[in-house]
């Protein structure tokens, strides 16, 4: 099924890794409708989007009337909205709303309105800890917060009504994102935003543990092009696919590669581990490369350079204040 001259929803859509879902649908010729609060997505993320004739509602997920109409017309939905996982440490009842109940509700009037199409986009978060190296996508879920157990219920949820009602379902787990348009600060913000935005203010960034926690980190151009991949796929219909780079990156090692790609001398700060902190993440990306031709090519070090480019030559780097660090993790 391809997506061009089709009619895409994708709720979250003006966030970080939803905007560039939108751009990439736009380049595709698909009919794309991106649905956001904008509690955190941002209406300019879609600039670009708009231009070339995407369309932005803003709604709330969790709004049965607002998903009804929305979805009336439309051919496949990409379900990103959530709240994030630091969010969800301080309110985890509101993460459980947003990403639980706001899945059930988009799912089911997914099928009310018959759509050909439900992706499902979950986290790697939803897997916990790595107990097998690289993950599969049978690894079992053993979720550490009640984000990633939020968005594991997301998952369950999406495939009940795939096996009740017969709505097509495809769940996509994608692994760390970076690049262009990520926060760097507030609860929104991620490690490598946070560190470039420090070094930056010539603040030093801080390591949460000994810094041996690892992810895999994938160049956010690479994951919307791996989800509009993975959408298409018929043979993933079904099934649950990881969206990765598939290659195991320590914090540590991206503090010291930034440090060297910005020429700093700043010293980083060790801090108390944090609570539910995964100590190893390691995508296994064969079916995603077997099934849906996907397979993410930009390595951690170019990746970086670009973000770096990106984010101080007028990207909108925010630049953090000293106590940014005690607020948000």
């Amino acid at each position: 099924m391809k997506v061009s001259g089709q009619r895409v929803v994708v709720t979250g859509g003006a966030g970080f890794i939803g905007s560039h879902v939108m751009d990439r649908l736009v380049s595709v010729g698909a009919d794309a409708v991106a649905v956001d609060d904008l509690s955190v997505g941002r209406e300019d993320n879609l600039t670009d989007a708009i231009a070339g004739g995407a369309e932005l509602i803003v709604g709330d997920v969790r709004d049965e009337d607002t998903m009804n109409e929305v979805l009336d017309g439309a051919d496949v939905v990409i379900h990103m909205a959530c709240d994030n996982l630091r969010a969800s440490l301080g309110n985890p009842r509101k993460t459980h709303e947003i990403n639980g109940t706001g899945t059930l509700v988009t799912a089911l009037a997914a099928v009310r309105h018959g759509i050909k199409r439900f992706v499902y986009v979950s986290t790697s978060e939803s897997y916990g800890t790595a107990i097998e190296l690289p993950m599969p996508e049978t690894h079992p879920l053993m979720p550490t917060t009640v984000y990633g157990a939020s968005k594991a219920y997301g998952e369950l949820a999406s495939q009940a009504c795939m096996r009740t009602y017969g709505l097509p379902v495809t769940v996509i787990r994608p692994f760390n994102s970076y690049g262009p348009r990520e926060h760097a600060t507030g609860n929104s913000a991620e490690v490598i935003p946070k560190f470039v935005g420090r070094l930056s203010a010539g603040l030093a960034p801080v390591i949460f543990g000994d810094g041996s926690q690892t992810r895999d980190f994938t160049w956010v151009e690479e994951t919307a092009l791996g989800v509009i991949a993975v959408t298409e796929c018929d043979a993933l219909v079904g099934e649950a696919v990881n969206v990765a780079h598939g290659e195991e990156v320590s914090i540590k090692q991206i503090y010291d590669l930034l440090r060297e790609i910005m020429a700093s001398d700043v010293e980083a700060e060790i801090g108390d581990p944090r609570p539910g902190d995964v100590a190893r993440h390691w995508a296994d990306t064969r079916k995603a490369r077997e099934l849906a031709g996907y397979e993410a090519r930009v390595g951690i070090r170019e990746g970086l350079e670009r973000y770096v480019d990106w984010a101080t030559r007028g990207g909108g780097l925010e630049r953090p204040a000293e106590a940014d660090v005690v607020r948000n993790w």
